[in-house]
């Protein structure tokens, strides 16, 4: 706090709040208490407490806050400039995350708001929806910060697919839809040649990390022969690779290739 007094340059300072929200001016004794209080009002306490220890008879105090720096707010998780800031002024979760530089293109389909509850020390957890909030479907999700806030953007759920594919990589699943065999198929660009006609999830069970193998007869799922089989997030696909098919396959193309190169050869001799 920038304290300025007129005509008193001994009491004219910039003083920072304590953690318990008390200041100390000289020759007023006793700490005078800060938090929760209004730059007017704060001017009018410590004019009455030179008025009352009698070292001035008519202060004239004037307050400005010269720094914040106990209203941070953390936005964390995935945005492309994680940073914690302090809540000078009017400030909005949209402001917040616009300081972020906005989402990345893994978060997930909600943001968590952590603040304390009013008149209290208890915190809350607030779940909002990002497709409302960035649409503005619901106004009132953009939420007024005052500082002591936490905004946490978890990234998307995924699921895995390696092997014999095109595309191998991790799929975001968004928006809850339910992620299947056949889509995450589609997303990898389908199977490469000489694929076997079964495939393998790896699941996760319990909190050990273990994963249970699941065969998925993907010949008869894409013959729709078998229902398509669902994947959870976190799942692991795999496409084997039918090696001895495509040996044979490859020692028959060479064949082939090689007789017509005979056939056009002799073709040319005559």
């Amino acid at each position: 706090m920038a304290i300025s007094v007129y005509d008193a340059p001994e009491l004219t300072r910039t003083v920072r709040v304590g953690e318990d929200g008390l200041i100390a001016l000289p020759m007023v004794g006793q700490k005078l208490k800060a938090a929760g209080l209004m730059p007017a009002e704060l001017e009018k306490s410590i004019g009455s407490r030179l008025q009352e220890a009698g070292i001035l008879m008519e202060p004239v105090v004037v307050v400005t806050v010269a720094e914040y720096a106990s209203r941070p707010v953390s936005v964390v998780g995935a945005v492309r400039k994680p940073l914690t800031f302090q809540a000078s002024g009017r400030v909005t979760l949209l402001d917040a995350l616009a300081r972020a530089e906005g989402l990345t293109s893994d978060a997930g389909t909600e943001i968590l708001l952590s603040r304390a509850k009013p008149g209290g020390e208890d915190r809350e957890l607030i779940r909002i929806p990002v497709i409302e909030l960035m649409q503005m479907a619901k106004p009132e999700l953009n939420y007024l910060l005052r500082g002591g806030e936490e905004i946490r953007v978890p990234e998307a759920q995924k699921v895995y697919v390696v092997g014999n594919v095109k595309k191998p990589g991790a799929y975001i699943v968004r928006d809850g839809t339910p992620m299947t065999v056949l889509k995450v198929l589609a997303l990898a660009e389908g199977l490469e040649r000489y694929s076997q006609k079964e495939a393998y999830i790896y699941r996760a069970e319990g909190s050990s990390g273990v994963r249970r193998e699941i065969l998925v007869q993907l010949s008869q799922v894409m013959a729709r022969k078998r229902p398509d089989e669902t994947l959870l997030p976190e799942d692991l696909l795999y496409i084997p690779e039918a090696k001895g098919k495509k040996a044979t396959l490859g020692a028959l193309e060479k064949a082939a290739s090689f007789g017509m190169a005979t056939v056009s050869g002799v073709l040319i001799w005559h």
